[in-house]
């Protein structure tokens, strides 16, 4: 195993508690780890790219980064309504 693929699943693992507060936690707490899942999961498509040479995948990840912050902050605005 390469440093990659242990990172990719060290940060694998770290996206359960992101699920789980997404799914369980206060409307607060989930915005926050709605926001950090996004930042996760480009992460590790640039990991797993940086792995394989597979550009395409980097340009994926990339583009995950800034759609993630926009759904976010739609889901901020959304969530606006109930807190």
């Amino acid at each position: 195993m390469s440093g990659f693929d242990i990172g990719v699943a060290v940060l694998m693992v770290a996206l359960a508690p992101c699920g789980w507060v997404c799914w369980r936690g206060r409307p607060e707490d989930r915005m926050v780890a709605l926001g950090l899942t996004g930042t996760v999961q480009a992460l590790v498509l640039l990991l797993v790219a940086a792995a394989t040479g597979q550009s395409a995948l980097a340009s994926l990840g990339t583009v995950l980064a800034i759609m993630s912050t926009g759904g976010t902050l739609l889901f901020a605005r959304f969530l606006e309504r109930w807190v």
